[in-house]
Parts: structure tokens; sequence; C-alpha cells
């Protein structure tokens, strides 16, 4: 049991670190947002706690300051009381008023601080009762009153700031306005109730004492339900500030590879009618895998693929369009996936005739973009993402078809 909180509880604290690091950065910009002040107190007391929880932590800090038992109540006050209060602080001025969350934020310090006073007081009348330093303090003088009372207080100020965190977190993450401050506050949850689980099995380990069991039989359970339990602290009260950019890499993501799906249609058009491509330079072979200004390259090249439809609207021939149809219900498609393969099947027959300089067809009717498809930007690029895996499958079948020949 050992050797897991000796690499559990390190990495806990490398996280609290991370943490830290990170949103000390905004208190340059935000040096009076009393929230982001109580989560970097959060994070640094977290660290300090899981840093002093490692074994050969706790037991040279009790053997350099020559005080039993001393890391252990570090630990306590500081992974369980203090930052315990600091987390829910933050919180509560995310989720209310400036007015009611300052009132609100001080009773909770006031209660923290008060069982702080206590489990001090208890700690050290305990102490000076002790012959030796334990390695498991809790587990170990848990048959002892005043260690007992220090347990409950502890358990029960830890776990009644983990299940109003819990409580805030779930009800007003069913409103929040924005995403990630929502998924934030889930996930927080999910922290929390892990850290719960972790003053549940303290409180059963006083009981289980009582009986005659031996809680360091299921120890393993505290490193597991606190690892759990800061990392999805950690990843939820951070989450509002990194989650945006993951969503802005994700749609940059998304628009290059739609970029890339793209291009066999765009050249195809390109090819036929050069004068679509606004900035010719971009057209190189080399230049579609270019990443920069991703999202004005895409507008551009579903502008310029609609440029390209329109442009050759005049070489589409009712009857293909008739005979693609046909052929498209045999096949079984419905819906765009219908409309799509009846406008590659156009566009394949118009490419060819303009590219064969045959005069332009007189009738109308055919199968236009500008009625294949409603809505606005996004449903256009779907449209056209039909469209184009459409072509890419007519042109391969005509490939395969002029081999055979």
């Amino acid at each position: 049991m050992t050797g897991v909180k000796a690499v559990v509880f390190p990495a806990c604290a490398v996280l609290c670190v991370l943490a830290l690091l990170y949103r000390l950065r905004d208190l340059r910009h935000q040096r009076d947002d009393p929230a982001l002040c109580a989560l970097l107190i959060a994070f640094f007391f977290k660290g300090i706690s899981f840093t002093l929880s490692t074994p050969s932590v706790s037991r040279a800090v009790d053997a350099r300051l020559g005080v039993a038992d001393l890391g252990a109540l570090g630990i306590h006050l500081l992974g369980g009381v203090a930052s315990s209060a600091a987390f829910l602080t933050a919180i509560v001025y995310w989720v209310y008023p400036p007015e009611v969350a300052r009132r609100r934020a001080v009773v909770r310090l006031l209660v923290a601080a008060l069982c702080a006073v206590a489990m001090l007081t208890m700690w050290a009348a305990a102490g000076a009762e002790a012959q030796q330093r334990s390695a498991h303090y809790l587990l170990q003088n848990a048959h002892r009153p005043l260690v007992a009372g220090y347990l409950l207080l502890y358990v029960s100020a830890f776990g009644a700031g983990m299940i109003e965190i819990i409580r805030l977190c779930l009800r007003y993450g069913r409103v929040a306005g924005r995403e990630w401050l929502r998924r934030g506050l889930y996930c927080t949850a999910i922290g929390a109730s892990a850290c719960l689980v972790y003053c549940l099995n303290r409180l059963l380990s006083l009981i289980a004492v009582q009986c005659g069991l031996d809680p360091l039989e299921w120890e393993l359970l505290t490193p597991v339900a606190n690892g759990t339990g800061i990392f999805f602290l950690v990843a939820g009260l951070t989450m509002p500030s990194w989650g945006p950019q993951v969503s802005q890499w994700r749609r940059l993501v998304r628009n290059f590879v739609t970029y890339q799906r793209l291009h066999p249609l765009w050249s195809a058009l390109y090819a036929a009618v050069p004068d679509i491509a606004l900035n010719p330079r971009h057209a190189g072979r080399l230049a579609r895998f270019l990443p920069g200004d991703i999202s004005y390259r895409l507008y551009r090249r579903v502008i310029e693929i609609q440029d390209g439809l329109l442009a050759l609207r005049p070489y589409m021939d009712p009857a293909v369009a008739a005979g693609a149809r046909r052929s498209a219900e045999e096949a079984g498609l419905t819906g765009d996936r219908l409309d799509a393969m009846v406008l590659a099947g156009l566009l394949t027959s118009a490419l060819r005739a303009k590219h064969d300089d045959r005069p332009p067809v007189q009738a109308s009717g055919a199968l236009g973009p500008e009625t294949a498809q409603d809505g606005g930007y996004p449903e256009l690029v779907a449209w056209l993402l039909h469209v184009a895996r459409a072509y890419t499958a007519v042109r391969s079948t005509e490939e395969m078809e002029e081999k055979v020949r």
C-alpha cells in the first residue's frame, strides 16, 4: 500500500502544481477576481497535502521538525478542511452574484476556520499522549477518543464541503449558459463525489476499528479515491479556461479535414473554370496542406465551388439528370445522398462537355446547387461534402469502366 501511495500522491501533487501554474498566468489580468484567488489557494494547499501524503515525505517532515504526526495534521488541515473551503469559495463566486457570493464565502470560511482550530486542539491533546509516530495516523489511533473525535471533525468538514460542491455543480450546471462552464461544473461534481467516497471510507474505518476489523485491508481505496477526485477537480475547475481553446482547435481541425475532402471537387471545377479562384497561388498541390487561416480558406473554397457549379450550369443536361436519378434510386439512395449523386452525374457530364467544347444545353430544369440545399453555411458545407463524395464515386466508377474497355 505504501508503494501505491508513493506513486499516486506525488503524481497528484504534480497535477496540482500544473493547475496552479496554469491559472497563475491569469492573475496578472484578474488580480481582483476572488474566484481565481480561491482556486489558486486551493490548488496550493492541495499540492502541499499530496506532497505530505507521500509516506517518505511525511516521515521526513516529522523527523526533521521533531514533532510526531505533524505531517498527518498538515494533510488533514490543508488537503481536507482548507482546500475544500477554497474550492467551494471559487464555485460560490462562479454561480452567485458578487454580493451573495461574498456573504456565503465568509460563512463557509469561518466554519472551516473553527473546524481547523478544533482539529488542531484535538491533535495537540492526542499528541501529548502518543508514544511514537504513527505510519497511518487515523487508522492506527481511531480507537482513542481524541483521535476519533478529530477524525469525525475532519470527515465532517471535508465531506460537507464536497457535498455542497456537488449540490452547487449539479444545480447550476443545468442552467449554465457557457458550454465549457457547464462541463466543468459536472466534471467538478464527479471529482467531489470521489473525494466524498474517501470521506465515507475514513468514517467506515472508525466504525471498523470499533468492531475489531482492520481498515488497512481496504486502504487501497484511499489513493484511488483521492487520485480520481483531484483529477476531475483539476479538470473541472480549469475547464472554463482551456475548454474554449479545445473547441477552437477542434473547429480548425474539422475545417482542415473538410477543406481536404472538398479538394477533388474544387480541383475539377478549377481545371474547367480557373476564374473561380480568388487567389491562384492557393491552387498549388502543396498549398492545400498549409493550415494557415484555414477557416477563411474553407469559406473561399465553398464560394468557389458554388461559382464553378453555376458556371457549368449551362452544360448540365436534364436528360443526364433524369438518368442519374433513376440509377441512384435503383441503388437505394434517398434524400441528400440521392440529390448529391444526381448533381455529381450532372457535373461529370458538364465537365466533359466543356472540355470537348460542346455548345451549352438549351433546355432548362437541371438540378442546380441553389436548389439542392437549404439553411446556412454549415448546411451548405455538409451538402457540398455529399456532392464531393458522390463526385469521387462517379469518377472512380468511370475510371474503372475505362480500364475494362
